[in-house]
C-alpha cells in the first residue's frame, strides 16, 4: 500500500557558478558552490521557478566557448 506523503518542508531555488539550477532546504546552507536564487516556497513552487529560470539547460562556460567559436 502506497501512502500519500505531504512534503510540508520550505525550500529554496539554488544555483551555481555554471548557472545550474537546483532545490534545496531553506533549513539548512546550500552545499559548497552553490547560491540561494531567491526563491523559497514548497518544491513545487520551487521547480516551476527553476523552469521559467533555466531556459537553456547547457553549462554557462559551453555556452560562452560556443559563442566565441560562432557556433
Amino acid at each position: 500500500m502506497t501512502e500519500n506523503i505531504t512534503d510540508d518542508r520550505r525550500w529554496r531555488v539554488v544555483l551555481n557558478d555554471e548557472e545550474q539550477y537546483s532545490v534545496w532546504w531553506t533549513d539548512r546552507e546550500p552545499p559548497a558552490g552553490w547560491y540561494s536564487e531567491g526563491t523559497e516556497g514548497t518544491k513545487d513552487e520551487c521547480l516551476a521557478r527553476i523552469e521559467e529560470l533555466w531556459t537553456d539547460m547547457r553549462p554557462l562556460s559551453l555556452r560562452q566557448r560556443m559563442q566565441a567559436h560562432g557556433a
